[in-house]
């Protein structure tokens, strides 16, 4: 016992004091043991090996999440063999802690102390937390947490994140318009990972899918505080019992809770449908709550304050006057042409103010800008459907602004821009409306479909699994399954492995500005039973990829809707590129450029909300001296000054600035084809936001008919599976147009649920 109290006291000083010990010998306790610790990167599985009470062997597994960086990964991995190393050589709770990986080689000790404690060596009864209020500080994913515990007669008596600028609605709460908390979405680490630490007083508590960074970092700052107040994590251990019921029946089941799966659901509920609603993650909104918020339609009250210039005409004229060799695409060309062509001559001879548009105009430059390559029953269906749409999105409560835009790669003055930030607007009040009907649908958050069931060649229902407690769950539908789980751009292998088209170079060492989820999941299933894919081979980038991470964040809101109002610029300081083009086109420009890389070039003229106004805020809520401290945008008040900031040659920026100019003034055609200008760009503060390439959508999918039926191989419905978003192929082509992602969301999302609803009445 004697040496059994020397390695409590040493653990105790290492874990209060930090104070070192050395080898000792002696009998007792032999065996492996293990615990679990928690940094941000992941969780470390800690197996402690003694023999007579001296450690033998100490082996970390790392589980770090699919997302994380390898560069993170491996760093990481050092980490912790360096920290499992000292504990073996010391033969105690002791280690160098390694600069810039301070929280994982805690988490290490807080594992290895933890599989001590159940070895006997360290016994609970012998610490006493000290009371208080503990607060840490700790970065998340995007930006400083702050983390406040307090402890009280040995308990964790609250936990509360005080202050956060994590992603609303997937690390942090989401609001509303008018600033109310939607709680009925999933799990929020910033809210539900306090809740559940000190409702069963345990750290064992499961992360959030799809915010494991998050989850991670308030983790973390709670051990943190229980270090401060004299303790460490493994006082508070054991997990959570969890129930699941093995099977459950519903008119509809639907798999993905984005926009496409939450806009169905919706439908379906109102007309009086139950629904149960699978979501792998741990809150709802997949992509669409985290894309530019635009939203393309036809909309002439907004269109009629439109001004179109030559160029904008001449863009219809050659669409109208544009031929094919191939005889079949020619006579769908023809199809799609004759009605413009009617309308464009009425706008014409009527000498109508405004924007020219129409669902027919519409339709034909999506199946144009897509390369002839989409189904052109399904575009029809996307843009006679879209005003719609956009009208019963509004119903709901999302609101846009008043003018119409060209959203960047949309080639068109169409773009309907949602007044909340990102696709916040849209996931609100789909929520609001789950809210609603709550009784009619049941939502499952944490819960990763995992095959169909098939009966007799139809599809009955789906298995689930549970993400953190592996159990199974049978979900069974009276009416039909829908699939709405999204693109497959996470997914690298999966895009690589289609990546087959000759238009893109090796895509493995790009980003994402996808969430984790989109890897393909729906697709595979829906092949599972059966089902053909089309357009697999169709891959689109985007331009709006910041520099740290390649994700759609952090970008001033003229980069995503303002195209009129900004010039895109290499690291020389020169134009490359029509900023108003198709998105593939202008990746391809960019790809290249110096280091693959450009800015986003604006000034204070136009449409603008000055920089040193403090409610200046980026499209996705973050001030603009965050995003300049933090290196996502260069500003300067001189064209001078920011050439040097940018180290470009002061002359080459001025010139390209000056040449620009010279188009908006009409008096010279540009030399990339830009069409769209609004402003001079003359006046400072000159903002240049740094941005890349990252792998954005996935034309391709599960072949569906135009009723959202999902298809075999020799075209015949799979009864019982209907399909709908991203995750279906045939809609965009070759190339998406910029905004039309959303529409798809709610014109297929309801059409899923109407073909249902029409089919069981």
């Amino acid at each position: 016992m004697k040496k059994i109290a020397k390695m409590i006291l040493a653990v105790w000083m290492m874990i209060s004091t930090g104070c070192t010990s050395a080898p000792r010998e002696g009998a007792g306790t032999s065996g492996t043991f293990e615990g679990v610790g928690y940094s941000i990167e992941g969780t470390y599985t800690v197996k402690v090996t003694l023999e007579d009470s001296v450690i033998q062997d100490v082996q970390v597994e790392t589980h770090f999440p699919e997302s994380l960086p390898d560069h993170f990964k491996e760093d990481g991995t050092k980490a912790v063999n360096a920290v499992a190393a000292d504990i073996r050589k010391n033969n105690a709770l002791e280690a160098d802690m390694i600069s810039g990986a301070t929280v994982t080689c805690q988490a290490v000790l807080d594992g290895a102390a933890q599989a001590l404690g159940k070895a006997g060596l360290i016994q609970n009864e012998n610490i006493r937390l000290t009371d208080g209020t503990y607060e840490r500080m700790i970065f998340g994913n995007n930006d400083m947490i702050t983390v406040e515990t307090v402890i009280k007669d040995n308990a964790i008596d609250s936990v509360k994140v005080l202050s956060d600028h994590e992603t609303a609605g997937v690390g942090s709460v989401l609001k509303d318009a008018d600033g109310t908390v939607i709680t009925n979405g999933g799990r929020y680490p910033t809210v539900s990972i306090p809740e559940e630490i000190t409702a069963n007083q345990t750290l064992d508590v499961d992360v959030v899918t799809g915010a494991t960074v998050t989850s991670y970092a308030v983790l973390t700052a709670v051990k943190g505080c229980i270090r401060d107040a004299g303790g460490n994590s493994w006082l508070f251990r054991g997990r959570p019992e969890t129930t699941h019921a093995e099977q459950e029946q519903s008119d509809v089941v639907i798999v993905g809770a984005g926009g496409s799966g939450l806009a169905a659901a919706v439908c379906l509920a109102q007309e009086g449908k139950h629904v149960i609603l699978i979501e792998k993650n741990g809150s709802v909104g997949g992509n669409t709550l985290v894309c530019g918020a635009i939203y393309n339609s036809p909309d002439e009250a907004r269109q009629k304050s439109g001004i179109m210039n030559e160029a904008q005409k001449k863009t219809v004229e050659e669409a109208l006057a544009m031929t094919s060799e191939d005889p079949d695409l020619q006579k769908t060309l023809e199809e799609l042409q004759e009605p413009v062509r009617a309308q464009w001559e009425a706008f014409q001879k009527d000498q109508k103010e405004g924007i020219f548009d129409s669902a027919e105009w519409y339709t034909l430059q999506t199946w144009l800008g897509g390369d002839m390559v989409a189904d052109p029953s399904l575009v029809r269906i996307l843009c006679e459907n879209a005003e719609d749409g956009l009208e019963w999105i509004t119903s709901l409560g999302v609101e846009f602004d008043p003018e119409i835009t060209q959203g960047a790669g949309s080639l068109w003055q169409r773009t309907h821009t949602s007044v909340m930030p990102m696709g916040t607007g849209y996931i609100t009040a789909y929520l609001n409306e789950l809210n609603r009907y709550r009784n009619q649908i049941e939502l499952r958050t944490e819960c990763t479909a995992a095959e169909l069931i098939m009966e007799d060649g139809n599809v009955a229902g789906v298995k689930a699994v549970f993400n953190h407690d592996g159990a199974e769950e049978i979900v069974l539908a009276r009416e039909g399954v829908i699939l709405s789980t999204g693109g497959f751009s996470a997914n690298s292998g999966m895009v690589q492995e289609n990546n087959t088209s000759g238009k893109w170079p090796d895509l493995s060492y790009l980003p994402t500005t996808n969430r984790a989820g989109a890897s393909g999941d729906g697709i595979r299933m829906a092949e599972s039973a059966g089902a053909a894919l089309t357009d697999m081979d169709q891959i689109q980038l985007l331009y709006l990829g910041n520099l740290q991470d390649g994700q759609l964040t952090k970008y001033p809101p003229r980069d995503v809707n303002g195209t009129d109002q900004i010039i895109f610029i290499n690291k020389e300081g020169r134009r490359f590129v029509r900023e108003d083009g198709r998105r593939d086109e202008i990746c391809l420009a960019i790809l290249k450029q110096p280091d693959g890389q450009f800015y986003m070039l604006e000034s204070g003229d136009g449409d603008y909300k000055d920089i040193h106004d403090d409610s200046w805020r980026s499209a996705d809520g973050f001030s603009f001296a965050y995003l300049e401290e933090n290196g996502y945008v260069v500003t300067e008040d001189t064209v001078e000054a920011l050439a040097e900031k940018l180290d470009i040659d002061p002359k080459v920026l001025q010139e390209t600035i000056d040449s620009f100019n010279e188009c908006v003034d009409g008096k010279q055609e540009d030399e990339f084809g830009r069409t769209l200008y609004s402003v001079r760009l003359e006046n400072g503060p000159w903002v240049s936001a740094p941005r890349q390439v990252s792998i954005h959508h996935t034309m391709g999918g599960i072949h569906i008919d135009e009723n959202c039926h999902v298809l075999n191989a020799e075209e015949e419905i799979i009864p019982g599976l209907y399909a709908a978003g991203e995750v279906t192929g045939g809609i965009h082509g070759a190339n998406r147009l910029g905004g039309n992602a959303v529409v798809e969301t709610v014109v297929f999302g309801k059409r899923c649920a109407e073909t249902i609803l029409s089919e069981t009445e």
